[in-house]
């Protein structure tokens, strides 16, 4: 029962923001290291970044300095804040907890002027 249901997605021109929101059920949220992921058609999915418990964070290298990770475990929700955004950010993003193989539908991101 374990669910994870992403939100904030949609169409934004290249250096445009947006940010995604990642709504956990059915674990117990603030112990779980959790990750947001992406993948786009063709593509393998991509780890994009992470936040542990502790609140430590981790970025692909593509991302950083452009998104922040972010969690507040009173709403079990973790975020993602994307900036700068590039065409080559267009993807499914999913969160999930990290090393989890059970993926939901994702929030569809394109980012085209």
């Amino acid at each position: 029962q374990v669910q994870f249901v992403e939100s904030g997605g949609g169409l934004v021109q290249p250096g445009g923001s947006l940010r995604l929101s990642c709504a956990a059920s059915g674990i117990l949220f603030s112990i779980y290291h959790m990750g947001w992921y992406r993948q786009a058609p063709g593509k393998q999915r991509e780890f994009v970044a992470s936040i542990r418990s502790s609140g430590t964070t981790d970025y692909v290298n593509s991302v950083k300095g452009r998104f922040t990770i972010s969690r507040d475990n009173g709403k079990n929700t973790v975020y993602l804040q994307m900036n700068s955004l590039k065409a080559e950010d267009t993807a499914v993003y999913m969160c999930n907890i990290v090393g989890n193989n059970n993926w939901g539908q994702g929030t569809q991101v394109t980012v085209s002027a």
